[in-house]
């Protein structure tokens, strides 16, 4: 039994000129003294949307389905895209997207970007390579097997009053800090429903004390009746006691 070798490029271009002379596959096969399935296999693989099949393209497809390294360390174009695209501020997710809707077929996957960024991070030793991803974080951290980690005994933001969600009755806040690409302090928003006022402090530590510290000073000179609630981004929900207006205590949102 004769052992598979690869087709070379001049048996490619001989693939190329039978086919166009019309012959069929097992034609084909038998004029290069190949098996029918290897031809249809190559047609298949190997064939592009728009330009067929030409040798070059194939051989082309061929080498780059043998190679063991990132498609974007051996396309010099399409990294020079998506690093570009990152440095404006797109996410991986956008840039897969976009380039999947201007070819009209996928592209590169946004989990092949991060991994090309996170493997640049740890060859280089280059912690400026994390600016480029949204989070600018060097490590993706935890997951599992169902995703991120879920906060236990977390409450969704739809499970709230009917009179919060409505915003017509004030007194009623939204908080979320504000980060910014190069580490350091960063700003606590807080955002009245009702009347859409927002409120801002810097905030130099994200710590849970020191957050509901500053919203405690933050919302202090209000009537008791401006500040009946606080939702905060992704976290249980901060209520302002509405007595003394010094103390903030923890509830579920």
């Amino acid at each position: 039994m004769s052992r598979y070798t690869q087709l070379s490029l001049e048996e490619r271009c001989s693939i190329a000129r039978l086919r166009e002379a019309g012959q069929s596959i097992r034609q084909i096969a038998a004029t290069l003294d190949r098996q029918p399935s290897t031809i249809a296999r190559e047609l298949k693989r190997n064939t592009g949307n728009r330009v067929g099949y030409q040798p070059a393209y194939a051989q082309a497809q061929t080498s780059a389905r043998r190679w063991t390294g990132s498609r974007l360390e051996r396309d010099d174009d399409l990294r020079n895209a998506v690093l570009g695209r990152l440095a404006a501020g797109w996410s991986p997710e956008q840039i897969a997207g976009r380039l999947a809707h201007e070819e009209g077929r996928k592209i590169i996957s946004h989990e092949t970007i991060y991994r090309f960024v996170y493997a640049q991070l740890k060859r280089t030793n280059d912690t400026k390579w994390r600016l480029y991803l949204p989070r600018a974080k060097i490590k993706r951290g935890w997951r599992t097997k169902g995703g991120w980690p879920r906060m236990q005994g977390k409450c969704s933001i739809h499970d709230r009053p009917p009179d919060i969600a409505s915003r017509q009755m004030p007194g009623h806040w939204e908080a979320d800090c504000m980060l910014f690409r190069t580490p350091g302090p960063a700003v606590l928003i807080a955002h009245e429903r009702h009347s859409r006022i927002i409120l801002a402090i810097p905030q130099p530590r994200l710590r849970a004390q020191t957050v509901a510290d500053s919203l405690a000073q933050l919302l202090q000179p209000l009537a008791p009746s401006l500040r009946q609630s606080i939702t905060f981004d992704n976290v249980l929900g901060w209520e302002a006691a509405p007595g003394k207006g010094q103390q903030v205590s923890l509830r579920r949102a």
